[in-house]
Parts: structure tokens; C-alpha cells; sequence
């Protein structure tokens, strides 16, 4: 059994349904699931249509109805699809009139709003595999056992999961039978409708994959895999054969944006493989994220960059030998809800990074009754992620490269995965340090 996942641009439109389903067709033999996001922009035409009925008082589903009827029509599928598919359409209308005459979008009508992308999305896409004589069958995902907490717009998943999921799904393949699950939405106990936040699509194939005791989880993107650089930075970028786990995670968090973090945790704990492919370019190999390398590499995998980041110093003389300083550090953080990217600290001062969305006002209002607080904004993350037996030698290239470029590099930290080693530029350098870290690594021979 495989699980694949297809994201929004994979099934933007006819044509890219007609392409999937070729690729499905030839991995039937080994009884895949197949895990659909909303077609192409659907998610924010929805968005479009609430603020619309929120703000201007109109009710507008031209986009939405559009895309998917005549989806069906250049599909050539049979009049009773759109009989299927047309109470959801009707279900939608009904919803936004409602936000109209209250004015108000809640977090949980928001989630209950953008399901109807996922929900229309695979009635289309399994009303066509049947066509081409596949038996497909579409299933809303609280159906295929997808149960969380109630955390609108960001919902966690129950761990009776784990016992639903094979339940609902395992009898399916072992008859032949094609599930087409809506990714990214659950129900939470309650019944309503639940979605699961920042890559919750592939967090809904994994966590399939994990609990049914997959071969592979399959995410189908629109890239080659795994880059060992961001594309629009390097030209040369290529695609990174194999990761570990831990070698993905990092590379996701400080900006890769292939696959998101949590969406590896079913798997993690499982040791189900991860296949990341290109559904445009089906040729290529791709990525593939496993526990353990199954051969020798370059000292790193990759190389990612993080603009817009703020760094913040902070001094006092009162941390020498003393205890809880730190502890009163990140308890000021923790009060104004703020998450740290990377922390490096010495006898006597701590230097941390954060988004620079996050209002520091209060924070250093807060951090100010026991050190001195300096932020410096317009700072960039950039991060090395590789083999840690060869952290000296990566570490060595890298300031080198840095010294070549006349650029300081302003705070180091490893991470205690001891695979990703990360350092502060400004903003205007990061760049300009990925290109030539990249021509030294990747482009020069090792």
C-alpha cells in the first residue's frame, strides 16, 4: 500500500485531474490512497467570496462554481456529477448568505468555509477515475477516520486516529477500491468541521501512511524534490537524492517550503519513508526522506535562507554564576506569546532570533527589569544543513565564504539536532552568502 498526495496546483484543472489520474493508474498494483487538496486557487477564492459577503454585503460564488463546472464538462463526466456535487454548491451559498446577514466569519465557519475546496475537489477527481475505469471512491476525511480537538484554523489530531484511519481504509485497497480522501480538514468531537493548519494536506497522507503501515508516503509538488537551494536564489539549484528525517525538518523550518514539519511527525514515528515528486515532471527521481542515508553524501544537503528576522541582544552582569536568569528570560518571552528561532548565549548575554512580525514593545518592556535590550531588525537566517561528523570543515568553508564577501556574520548557533548549523546576516547579504556557499559545496566539487 502507498499513500499520494496532490497539492492544489497538481489538480488545478481538467488537464492536471487527466495528468494525476495517469500517474495514479500506474501505481495501482500497489494499492494506493490518494489524498487531494482543493483545486488550484479554490481556498482563496472562498476567502475571497466570505469577505466579500462580510464586507460589502454581496454573495458571490462566480469563481468557485465556475472552475468546477466546467472542470466537470472539459472531463466529459456524466450529468450525475453535477447532481452530486451541486447540494455542496448549494450548502456554500447557503453558508455565505449567512455571514452576510451576521457579519461575522468565526474561526470555525472560516474552516467549515474552505472545506467545500477539498470536498469538491475529490467527488471531481473520483468521478473521473471511474470514468477511465478505476474504482474510486471519494471520501470526506471525518469518513476516513480524521478526528481532532476543536482549534479552529490550526486543529491537532486525536490520537484515535491511529485506529480509525486503517479501519476506514485498509478494507478499501484490499477490495481495489481507489479512496480519493480530502486532505488539510477533520471534524472534531462535536461534529464541526475542523481544518489542520500550515501543511495540513501532507499531515493528512502521512499520517495515512503511518497508521495503515504504508510502504511510501507520496507528496507530489511542483518542484523536483528537495532543492540544495532555493531556486529563485540559485539557478544551479539541484535536487537533494535523499535526507533523514531530522535533515527535512530543519531544512522546512528555516525555509525550505517543500514539506512542513509536523506533516513528518506520523512518519517519524513509524519509519515510513517519504517520496517527495514532482507532478509536473514525473521523470524525475525526487526526494526521497527516510531515518537513515543508505550512502555516503557531500558534507551538506542543503542550504536555506529566512529573511525579515529581528535579533535580539540581551545583557546583564547579573547572569554571571548566577541561576534562573535564563528561566527569567524565556518566561518573558513565554508571557508575550513569542516563539525564539535561534538562541546562542555566553557568560553574561543571550542572543536570540524572531520573526519580525511579532510587536516587541511589551516584550522589551518586560525583559528590561533585568538586562539591557538591544533589536536589531532586517536580519536573515541562513542555514546549513548537513552531516554533523563534518560540522568543523562545513563551519571553516562557510566563514571563509563570508570573509570573501566582506560579510559579518553576527550570531552562530548549531541546533541540538546536530545537523543544521545556522548564522545571522543582514538582510541585503543572505543572498549573495547562499549563491557562494552554494558554488563552494555544490558547484566546485567537494
Amino acid at each position: 500500500m502507498i499513500v499520494m498526495k496532490f497539492g492544489g496546483s497538481s489538480v488545478a484543472n481538467a488537464e492536471r485531474i487527466r495528468h494525476v489520474a495517469g500517474i495514479v493508474k500506474a501505481e495501482l498494483a500497489r494499492k494506493p490512497v490518494l489524498v487531494l487538496s482543493a483545486m488550484g486557487d479554490t481556498t482563496d477564492h472562498l476567502l475571497e467570496a466570505a469577505d466579500e459577503a462580510l464586507r460589502q454585503g454581496d454573495v458571490s460564488m462566480d469563481k468557485i462554481e465556475s472552475l468546477h463546472l466546467a472542470t466537470i464538462a472539459e472531463l466529459s463526466l456524466p450529468a450525475t456529477v453535477r447532481e452530486e456535487i451541486w447540494p455542496l454548491l448549494e450548502e456554500l451559498q447557503s453558508l455565505l448568505t449567512g455571514i452576510r446577514l451576521i457579519r461575522e466569519l468565526t474561526g470555525r465557519t472560516r474552516d467549515y468555509l474552505v472545506s467545500f475546496g477539498e470536498r469538491l475537489s475529490v467527488r471531481i477527481a473520483a468521478a473521473y477515475l471511474k470514468s477511465i475505469d478505476i474504482k474510486a471512491l471519494a471520501i470526506d476525511a471525518w469518513d476516513a477516520g480524521f478526528v481532532s480537538d476543536s482549534s479552529f484554523g490550526g486543529a491537532e489530531l486525536d490520537d484515535e486516529c491511529w485506529r480509525l484511519i486503517p479501519k476506514a481504509l485498509k478494507p478499501l485497497t484490499e477490495r481495489a477500491i481507489l479512496p480519493v480522501v480530502t486532505g488539510f480538514i477533520a471534524k472534531d468531537s462535536g461534529g464541526n468541521i475542523t481544518t489542520l493548519g500550515r501543511g495540513g494536506s501532507d499531515l493528512s497522507a502521512t499520517l495515512i501512511a503511518a497508521a495503515c503501515g504504508a510502504d511510501e508516503a507520496q507528496i507530489w509538488k511542483d518542484v523536483d524534490g528537495i532543492l540544495t537551494a532555493d531556486p529563485r536564489i540559485v539557478r544551479h539549484a539541484k535536487p537533494v537524492e535523499q535526507v533523514t528525517y531530522e535533515e527535512a525538518s530543519e531544512l522546512a523550518y528555516f525555509g525550505a517550503q517543500v514539506l512542513h514539519p509536523r506533516a513528518m511527525q506520523p512518519c517519524i514515528k513509524t519509519g515510513t519513508p517519504v517520496l517527495v515528486k514532482n507532478s509536473y515532471n514525473i521523470s524525475a527521481p525526487g526526494t526521497r526522506i527516510a531515518p537513515a542515508l543508505d550512502r555516503k553524501t557531500s558534507p551538506i544537503q542543503a542550504i536555506t535562507s529566512r529573511k525579515n528576522v529581528t535579533l535580539i541582544d540581551i545583557v546583564s552582569t547579573r547572569m554571571v554564576g548566577q541561576h534562573g536568569f535564563l528561566e527569567q528570560v524565556f518566561a518573558a518571552f513565554s508571557r508575550q506569546g513569542i516563539s525564539v528561532d535561534m538562541v546562542a548565549t555566553s557568560e553574561v548575554s543571550i542572543s536570540v532570533t524572531l520573526d519580525a512580525v511579532h510587536s516587541l514593545t511589551a516584550l522589551k518592556k518586560d525583559l528590561s527589569r533585568i538586562a539591557s535590550v538591544e533589536a536589531k531588525a532586517g536580519k536573515a537566517i541562513v542555514t546549513v544543513v548537513g552531516d554533523v561528523r563534518r560540522s568543523s570543515e562545513i563551519l571553516a568553508r562557510a566563514f571563509r565564504t563570508c570573509e570573501i564577501l566582506g560579510v559579518q556574520v553576527q550570531m552562530v548557533s548549531q541546533g541540538a539536532s546536530k545537523v543544521n548549523i545556522s548564522f545571522i546576516v543582514n538582510d541585503g547579504e543572505a543572498a549573495g552568502v547562499v549563491r557562494a556557499l552554494h558554488n563552494d559545496f555544490f558547484e566546485e566539487g567537494i
